[in-house]
């Protein structure tokens, strides 16, 4: 039996994208002075795209219902050969702060959808004590 229809499978999921893409960060961060550095990046097209790609499947109801349909074009761009000083480290602070501010907001809101999911497990369980 699915709790949550699959929902707590998926928050861990996101939260495993996080957790990389948090690192990859880090990593970032403090290689700052390591001359010729390149900098690492987690990309979320690309850990979507090879989740999408195992299939989900409909709960039809009825024999009329379709079968869920997605487009595979995408635009993407390389740029791990851009360098931004002449150590030919490619490291952006600016870039590298703004991402890992984005990513701790994105982390946090999956932990409070997680609590909340096993709050209201949790209310279950005592029967709404």
């Amino acid at each position: 039996m699915k709790i949550y229809s699959g929902t707590i499978n998926l928050l861990e999921k996101g939260l495993d994208y996080s957790s990389a893409k948090g690192k990859a960060i880090s990593q970032n961060i403090a290689n700052v002075d390591t001359p010729n550095y390149k900098t690492k990046n987690v990309n979320f097209k690309e850990v979507f795209s090879n989740e999408k790609s195992k299939g989900l499947e409909a709960y039809k109801t009825d024999s009329r219902h379709v079968d869920f349909m997605h487009s595979t074009t995408s635009k993407t761009f390389d740029i791990s050969n851009f360098r931004y000083r002449q150590d030919r480290n490619g490291v952006d602070m600016d870039k590298e702060q703004a991402d890992l501010a984005a990513n701790q907001i994105y982390n946090s809101a999956l932990i409070e959808r997680l609590n909340g999911k096993f709050n209201s497990l949790q209310s279950v369980i005592k029967g709404g004590r």
